[in-house]
């Protein structure tokens, strides 16, 4: 009775065809990765054309769309993903739920808005939905991040955006690095958060 995993054969399918392979997935079935695909394909068809002023305008105004595009395709996955997880949460429930009572040989009556938990189930949830969702939208802004400071490293890199002198002498980029830097390590992460809070640890 169990419906087959079609997620992790898309998945497979999707990486047997490649970055490009994205481009001729329906819009509907576009995730985030689909959209870094794009952005790689669209990056490497644009270093290609060369260094022209004109194709640097024409690839900000593409990582725009493609961030447009990313958080449209994250907000419907995401709602797909709570969905799919609320699913399975109320599977294993009502398997749970059967083997109790085939054990104990009686009816199991719940109120409404009530849930059996076994503690003692190494299955059984261990984050809310809110938590998940929130873990699942800062990976993805920071791959989003990630994915722009890549693009704006090979630039320089490749001589397409000239390196800045800043007022006090220092390049730009070594100021934003700083400030990256540090941001970075005074910020605590959603995701560092609940594993030191379900580790039992204080941050």
């Amino acid at each position: 009775m169990e419906e087959p995993p079609l997620r992790e054969e898309e998945e497979e399918e999707g990486d047997e065809a490649g970055p490009e392979g994205a481009l001729g997935k329906s819009p509907f079935q576009l995730t985030a990765e689909d959209v870094y695909d794009i952005s790689y394909v669209m990056g490497r068809e644009l270093m290609a054309l060369g260094s022209d002023p004109r194709v640097t305008q024409l690839q900000f105004k593409i990582v725009r769309v493609l961030e447009m595009l990313e958080t449209l395709v994250n907000e419907g996955s995401l709602t797909v993903e709570e969905l799919r997880m609320e699913r399975d949460n109320l599977r294993k429930e009502v398997e749970g739920l059967r083997r109790e009572s085939s054990a104990a040989g009686r009816e199991v009556n719940l109120g409404p808005d009530k849930m059996v938990v076994d503690l003692t189930d190494p299955n059984r949830p261990r984050f809310t939905l809110q938590e998940l969702r929130d873990v699942l939208q800062e990976r993805n802004k920071l791959k989003s991040q990630l994915l722009v400071v890549q693009e704006e490293l090979q630039c320089y890199k490749s001589g397409l955006i000239p390196a800045r002198e800043g007022p006090g002498g220092r390049r730009e980029k070594d100021a934003l690095v700083t400030r990256a830097s540090n941001a970075s390590s005074n910020k605590e992460t959603m995701i560092r958060k609940l594993f030191f809070f379900r580790s039992g640890k204080q941050t």
